[in-house]
């Protein structure tokens, strides 16, 4: 079983979105500790970010967040909600052998759930970290990791998911 961390959306421009439960800042600081991981054990990290269509020049704050992407990291722009839809993130997980997509970035109804519905559709596994992703609204995240995304995959922290990958 090969598995690849998929972090959405850590642009300066949605980091500095209003989010809850976790600050912009508290994702970004959970999936870059969970990146060092992937890379320490040699499995792959992909880093999407989104452009606007129709536009000739994107927002300020649209590249990724300082420090994110590092050397060997899989980059994937997107111009939809969700990561699959019209860009090459399946063939890429593919000619890496990932079976199961760990899931982190923003916004968790938003473009992490778009990803996680296309990644079920396309056969993977699901894993997604609850305090590695944020919602426009408390109420919504706690839906998302609490009702919806149990029937897709499993959900765990951050901690978790690092203590055991070291057990």
């Amino acid at each position: 079983m090969t598995s690849a961390l998929v972090l959405i959306d850590l642009m300066p421009r949605i980091l500095a979105l209003p989010v809850a439960p976790y600050s912009g800042l508290e994702v970004l600081e959970r999936s870059r500790r969970l990146a060092e991981a992937f890379r320490a054990d040699g499995r792959p990290v992909v880093q999407v970010r989104v452009d606007r269509p129709d536009v000739d020049e994107q927002p300020p704050g649209s590249g990724f967040a300082d420090a994110l992407v590092a050397d060997g990291d899989i980059v994937v722009v997107k111009r939809t909600i969700g990561a699959f839809h019209d860009t090459e993130l399946h063939e890429r997980l593919k000619e890496h052998g990932v079976d199961t997509v760990v899931l982190g970035g923003l916004v968790t109804t938003m473009g992490v759930e778009s990803t996680a519905r296309a990644a079920s559709d396309h056969g993977y596994d699901i894993v997604f970290v609850a305090d590695a992703m944020s919602g426009f609204a408390a109420d919504e995240h706690e839906f998302a990791v609490t009702r919806t995304f149990p029937r897709f995959g499993k959900v765990v922290t951050s901690d978790h998911y690092l203590a055991a990958r070291s057990a």
